[in-house]
C-alpha cells in the first residue's frame, strides 16, 4: 500500500521502499493479536477460569485496558475448532484492517508515531516557507524565508541502513516469539506429566494382592489430585503480578484445601516448591511398590525442570543493550526519515503526500518492536488460569476412575472376551 501510493520516480527511492517493505514483512508473520470474538465466545472464555478474563476487553472496559499493559490479561486467548475456522477464513484480511485503528498494539505507539508525524509535518511547513509553495489555486509562489536553507538528506544512507535495521528487528522479534515459544512448551509438559502422574497414581494403587478400602483409597489420591493442582496453581502465581492474582490465589487455595494444607503453602517463601514437597510427601503415602512410585516421582523432576525454566525467562529478559540499542537505530531512523523522503514526494501539492506515508510507515515499523516487547515476557500474556483450571478438572476425573483389582470381574471377563478375536 505503501509503495504504490508514493510511486517514487527515482531508482534510489524505488530501493528504499523496496528495503521499507521488507522490514515490513516479519509483521505478517507473528499474528500477536488476538482475532476478534463472538459474545458467546468471550463468555465461554470468561467461565473457563476462576477470577482471569481471557479474549478481547469488552466494550465497558475502562481505557486504560485496551492498550499497553491494562491489555495483556485480554490476551490469553485459547483457541478452539471455531477459533481456528474464522482465524483462516477469506475474509480475515478485511477484518485485520477494518480494525486497525481498534488494534491495542497500534493505540500504544501513538506517542511514536505523533513524534515522527511531527517532524514530517515541520519540515513540509518549513521547506515550503523556505523554498517556495504552491497554494490552492496552483500558484507558485516564491519563498517566504530567504536567508535560512531547506531542510533534506540524501537517501544513500538510509538506503545503507536499512538492512542492518531489518536483521535487528527480525531477531528482536524472533527472539522474544522464541521466549513464548518456550513458556508455552513449559506449560503443555505441566499438563501432559499432570496427567500422567494421577494416571499411574491411580492405576497402580495397591500392591501385593492387600485389600484396598475405597474410601482411604479415594482419599489418598484425591490429596495427590489436590497437590498436584496446587503446585500449577502456586506455579501460576509465581509467574504472575502480585496485585493481579494474590488475592485471587488465596481464595482458590483457602477454598480446594485443609486449612493447615492451605496455610503451609501460603506462608511458604517458595509457594511452587512447597506444593511440590507436599505432593511428593501425598506419593509416597500411597500403598505400592517403590519402583512404581520412582516412576511417578519422574514426573516431579519435570515439574521442577519446567519451574526453573519459568523463573529463568522471567529473570532474564534479551540483554538491555540489545533492545536498547535496536530503539534508539529505529527511532533515530524513522526521525530522521522525512528529511530524506522530502524530494521524492515533488509528485505531491506541497510535499504533502509524505505525512501520512510517514505515519504509515512508523505504525508498521515500530509495531514490530513493540511485538516484540509484548511477546518478550510472556507469561502475562499466557493463560495460565486457564491451563490451571483444566489441570484441576482433569485430575479429579483420573482419580476417581477404578484402579487395579477394583473393577468387577465380569467387566473384565467381558474386555477379554471382546479382545480375544483381535490377538
Amino acid at each position: 500500500f505503501f509503495y504504490f501510493i508514493v510511486l517514487p520516480t527515482s531508482i534510489t527511492t524505488m530501493r528504499l521502499s523496496t528495503l521499507l517493505l521488507l522490514a515490513l514483512a516479519p509483521l505478517q508473520t507473528n499474528a500477536f493479536a488476538p482475532q476478534p470474538m463472538t459474545t458467546s465466545s468471550v463468555n465461554a472464555a470468561v467461565q473457563s477460569s476462576t477470577s482471569l478474563q481471557m479474549g478481547p476487553p469488552q466494550a465497558d472496559v475502562v481505557l486504560q485496558e485496551t492498550y499497553g499493559e491494562g491489555s495483556r490479561k485480554y490476551r490469553r486467548t485459547v483457541y478452539t475448532h471455531n477459533e481456528w475456522v474464522k482465524h483462516r477464513s477469506s475474509d480475515r484480511f478485511l477484518r485485520n484492517l477494518s480494525s486497525i485503528f481498534n488494534s491495542g498494539v497500534y493505540k500504544s505507539l501513538a506517542k511514536e508515531v505523533l513524534a515522527t508525524t511531527a517532524v514530517a509535518t515541520f519540515l513540509v511547513i518549513f521547506n515550503g516557507l523556505t523554498g517556495g509553495y504552491t497554494d490552492l489555486d496552483g500558484v507558485q509562489h516564491d519563498a517566504v524565508i530567504n536567508a535560512l536553507p531547506m531542510l533534506t538528506l540524501p537517501l544513500t544512507p538510509f538506503t545503507l541502513l536499512s538492512p542492518s535495521l531489518g536483521l535487528l528487528l527480525v531477531f528482536r522479534t524472533n527472539s522474544s516469539y522464541g521466549r513464548w515459544d518456550e513458556a508455552r512448551k513449559f506449560w503443555g509438559l505441566n499438563i501432559n506429566h499432570t496427567r500422567d502422574l494421577n494416571r499411574m497414581a491411580t492405576a497402580w494403587y495397591g500392591h501385593d494382592g492387600i485389600p484396598v478400602d475405597p474410601e482411604k483409597r479415594a482419599e489418598d489420591l484425591r490429596q495427590v489430585s489436590l497437590m498436584t493442582w496446587a503446585f500449577v496453581r502456586s506455579m501460576k502465581r509465581h509467574l504472575s503480578p502480585p496485585d493481579e492474582d494474590e488475592d485471587a490465589y488465596i481464595e482458590e487455595i483457602n477454598s480446594r484445601l485443609s486449612p493447615s494444607q492451605a496455610e503451609a503453602i501460603a506462608s511458604a517463601t517458595h509457594r511452587p516448591n512447597r506444593a511440590l514437597y507436599d505432593l511428593s510427601v501425598a506419593i509416597d503415602k500411597l500403598p505400592m511398590h517403590f519402583m512404581r512410585k520412582n516412576e511417578i516421582n519422574k514426573n516431579l523432576s519435570i515439574f521442577e525442570d519446567t519451574l526453573g525454566g519459568s523463573e529463568r525467562l522471567l529473570s532474564s529478559p534479551v540483554p538491555l543493550f540489545y533492545t536498547r540499542h535496536t530503539a534508539r537505530f529505529l527511532s533515530t531512523w524513522l526521525l530522521l526519515l522525512p528529511f530524506a523522503m522530502y524530494d521524492p514526494f515533488k509528485g505531491s501539492w506541497n510535499h504533502v503526500a509524505e505525512i501520512p506515508a510517514i505515519a504509515l510507515a512508523s505504525v508498521f515499523l515500530f509495531g514490530i518492536e513493540e511485538l516484540a516487547t509484548q511477546l518478550e515476557e510472556p507469561f502475562t500474556i499466557l493463560p495460565m488460569q486457564g491451563f490451571c483450571d483444566k489441570i484441576g478438572a482433569n485430575c479429579d476425573e483420573i482419580v476417581s476412575w477404578r484402579g487395579q483389582g477394583l473393577d468387577e470381574k465380569s467387566v473384565v471377563e467381558e474386555n477379554m472376551e471382546a479382545m480375544a478375536p483381535s490377538r
